[in-house]
């Protein structure tokens, strides 16, 4: 039986958005309609989305650097110490990207932790439609370094 850890998530949740370029004005839209849910919670960026999301919406984003510019990878860090509970990120899976290594472990990092992620705004209109999104809530979250001790341990390795 893995072990797990259960991670408390608390009602207000830390939202990080994230959007490629051919998707930030659809992100911005989400975001617009959703405003009333969205200034219930504290809301974090990626550059030049938190930036157009403050400008337009009037609601304070704590931003990171641009994506391409390291922005994926502090997210992806912020999730792994816990301190990020959702990520919305209106990626565009046509148009290859520079950093598509980082968006790649970015996501890799979303599903190890088992934060609520979505990547299209019908599953981010479900994600903050939930009653889960408006309470509190325990994730659950599998001790991989356990896990790996294990497997190590069962190589004959340390």
């Amino acid at each position: 039986m893995p072990q797990v850890q259960r991670v408390p998530m608390r009602a207000v949740k830390n939202v990080v958005l994230i959007a490629h370029d051919s998707r930030k004005q659809d992100l911005l839209d989400w975001v617009k309609y959703n405003r009333p849910v969205l200034r219930e919670h504290r809301l974090f960026a990626t550059g030049t989305t938190g930036a157009l999301v403050q400008a337009q919406t009037d609601l304070p984003v704590t931003r990171f650097k641009s994506g391409p510019l390291g922005g994926d990878q502090q997210v992806g860090a912020k999730i792994a110490e816990g301190e990020l509970d959702v990520l919305v990120f209106f990626w565009d899976p046509l148009e290859p990207q520079p950093h598509d290594p980082d968006v790649k472990a970015l996501l890799r990092i979303a599903v190890l932790y088992n934060i609520p992620t979505a990547c299209n705004r019908a599953t981010a209109d479900f994600l903050v439609a939930s009653s889960l999104f408006h309470g509190e809530y325990e994730r659950i979250v599998e001790d991989h370094a356990a896990k790996r001790q294990a497997w190590l341990a069962g190589q004959g390795r340390r």
